[in-house]
């Protein structure tokens, strides 16, 4: 990033996209951010209808002029029957492998009032504030699979489970930096009693420790980690792990704080080139009906200002905003509420 410059490529997508991602950058414009830049393209659904791809080629070139990235959804149920390789859904798999996007960071936490729209107790539930730092370009997504024939003539399906120790010690060196940010512990889950590759990884990530003597290091093995998420999940501060199992514990995660209409997320790659987005669909139900909660999304601009721009102070106003405009009783439909999206950015505004 230019010292003087915040180019961010806003790609607000399909559905509720345009809607959500027009209050988060009406909230970065409050802040009179100096040197905003601001770029559009275009991703998914609505591109392939204009492209004839979901990610074409001026968009990626839009992505790698930018600073960072911040997306809003993409998906239309009237294009799930193009060949795989054209869905809405490509383009964000694309811009993680031509961006080098391998660290999701998703945050969950209960804001003050809310904890009745989960289904913990909600003395278990206030107590939650953690983020899962996943590991995007590995593991058994991206290995060897197929389907094949065995000897006597049945089917079995195949995927290779691998990491090399370089990609595990850069997400955990990302784990450990975000627990520096936060209260200095990391838990790392892997299932190392049964998986070499767990093994590597969590012998790796105890070589990593070393640089961060501050952070303290804990293990868990996956099945216990999920239990731990709903029996005593305040006692997590930063999960590290891979691909599969963060895919797992990040969304059951977000079902502990009750709603994905609040709980954003980071792609990074290395160095502070990130893709923010809302963890939330692109809702076609209710798309052009302004009844979107956009706090997702805000939220996640307020992410982009802390891992890409290091404006820690400015994230932590945006988030003391909407949190504030919780407190005020300002929630969206999925929050129980009847706040549109206007209404919602109106009050995260206010309260900047």
């Amino acid at each position: 990033m230019k010292s003087n410059t915040m180019r961010i490529a806003v790609f607000a997508g399909d559905g509720i996209g345009p809607e959500v991602t027009e209050q988060a950058v009406r909230v970065l414009d409050k802040l009179g951010l100096s040197g905003l830049e601001l770029l559009e393209g275009d991703v998914g659904g609505m591109a392939y209808r204009k492209h004839g791809h979901p990610l074409p080629p001026a968009t990626i070139e839009t992505a790698r002029s930018a600073d960072a990235i911040l997306f809003g959804a993409v998906g239309d149920f009237d294009l799930d029957t193009l060949e795989r390789h054209l869905r809405p859904e490509q383009a964000i798999l694309g811009l993680r492998k031509e961006l080098g996007l391998f660290a999701n960071l998703r945050p969950a936490r209960v804001f003050e009032g809310l904890e009745e729209l989960t289904t913990l107790k909600p003395e278990v539930a206030r107590e939650i504030d953690l983020l899962i730092v996943r590991e995007l370009n590995g593991d058994v997504y991206f290995g060897e699979k197929g389907m094949r024939k065995t000897a006597d003539g049945r089917r079995e399906g195949y995927d290779m489970m691998s990491y090399a120790e370089d990609e595990v010690r850069r997400i955990a060196r990302t784990g450990f930096e975000a627990a520096m940010k936060r209260r200095k512990k990391m838990c790392s889950v892997d299932k190392a009693n049964v998986l070499e590759t767990s093994q590597l990884w969590r012998d790796v990530v105890i070589e990593t420790s070393a640089e961060f003597p501050e952070v303290e290091l804990s293990h868990m093995y996956v099945d216990n980690a999920a239990m731990q998420l709903v029996k005593n999940p305040g006692d997590f501060d930063v999960i590290v792990t891979g691909n599969l199992f963060g895919d797992i514990l990040s969304d059951q995660a977000s079902m502990c704080v009750g709603s994905i209409g609040l709980l954003a997320s980071a792609s990074l790659a290395e160095g502070t080139y990130g893709l923010y987005e809302p963890i939330h669909g692109s809702a076609p139900d209710i798309a052009g009906k302004g009844l979107a909660n956009p706090m997702a999304t805000v939220l996640s601009a307020a992410m982009m200002l802390r891992y890409s721009f290091g404006l820690e102070e400015q994230a932590s106003a945006i988030e003391a905003a909407v949190a504030r405009a919780l407190a005020a009783g300002v929630r969206g439909g999925d929050l129980g509420g009847s706040a549109g999206t206007r209404a919602i950015g109106d009050a995260i505004v206010d309260n900047l």
